[in-house]
């Protein structure tokens, strides 16, 4: 018998994916504003009080043992800590257009992973659908941009001269590892969903980060002029918190328990098509024909992966 679609959790899956995307495009105006590691620890700070309730443990779940707080402590370490430094420090030595190529690998990093750590089965459709991810991104991110959008200074980072070849390539080295990175957060959260509830997984992940930026994050807030912040700002800033601390998180791993991983990296290419959508609406960017059917091929990837299949098949082993 065929088994159920898991709609919901496909849902969350990319409601989840989007909203990153969302806030990564609006957070290259607080990048502007704040020092890297001081908005990175207001940002797990925010979130903190915002998810203190989230941290009692349900009566149904067991105690954490040993390999679950191992697995916290990387979930954090790579997917929140080691992504953002490589991320942000990666766009600024590099250009937008190698980012975006480079991001463009994400889909096949988690699916490649999911078979190396969990022995999952990459089905054909699957494979079709991470195909589909990564050519939809690669292509909007080879098209010839207008002057100056791949001129190598990225939102946030302080214009000035071009970067040196060296210092080029140090930055898409950078970006390669936030995309294993990200692939890494997508894997170890679903041996996660096995044992603590989303909720929990949220809150614990979010502490964890806390913790390793809080050192930085005092360095650079003892510097840092906070009068010149406006109310504007700390909306959005508030807004950067509890989106990408808390509610992302609480979405991904809601969905991660009902979907294998490789499937389930497929929606990361919602990341970068919200992110260019916000460019749009928000930053005046415009869409060329590349980019409409890059975004077309990439969803396109989702729709195979997605599908419920036609045949009897039982559910890919998780």
């Amino acid at each position: 018998m065929t088994p159920p679609v898991p709609w919901l959790a496909y849902a969350s899956l990319a409601a989840s994916m989007a909203l990153v995307g969302s806030y990564v495009g609006l957070s290259k105006l607080l990048v502007g504003i704040f020092p890297i590691f001081l908005l990175a620890w207001l940002r797990f700070g925010i979130a903190a009080l915002a998810m203190a309730g989230w941290l009692r443990r349900p009566a149904g779940e067991a105690p954490l043992d040993a390999r679950s707080r191992r697995l916290l402590f990387w979930e954090s370490f790579l997917g929140n800590f080691l992504f953002s430094i490589c991320m942000l420090y990666g766009v600024a030595l590099s250009t937008a257009l190698a980012a975006g190529v480079i991001m463009a690998a994400l889909p096949g990093a988690v699916a490649l992973l999911s078979r190396l750590f969990l022995k999952e089965r990459l089905t054909p459709r699957v494979l079709a659908g991470v195909a589909c991810a990564v050519g939809g991104i690669a292509l909007v991110s080879l098209a010839k941009a207008p002057a100056g959008e791949a001129a190598g200074v990225s939102a946030g980072a302080v214009a000035g001269p071009a970067a040196a070849p060296s210092q080029v390539w140090l930055g898409n080295l950078l970006l390669l590892g936030a995309v294993f990175c990200e692939a890494s957060y997508v894997v170890i959260g679903k041996q996660l969903t096995g044992r603590v509830g989303p909720r929990r997984i949220s809150a614990l992940v979010n502490l964890w980060g806390l913790a390793l930026v809080t050192p930085l994050g005092l360095w650079q807030a003892l510097q840092f002029d906070f009068t010149q912040v406006t109310l504007p700002t700390w909306s959005l800033l508030l807004f950067y918190a509890l989106a990408a601390s808390m509610v992302t998180v609480w979405l991904w791993m809601t969905g991660l328990r009902q979907v294998p991983a490789a499937q389930a990296g497929v929606f990361t290419v919602l990341l970068p098509l919200a992110a260019a959508a916000v460019g749009v609406g928000f930053l005046g960017e415009t869409i060329r024909p590349a980019q409409a059917a890059a975004f077309a091929l990439a969803l396109a990837g989702v729709v195979l992966a997605t599908w419920p299949a036609s045949r009897r098949a039982g559910p890919d082993p998780a």
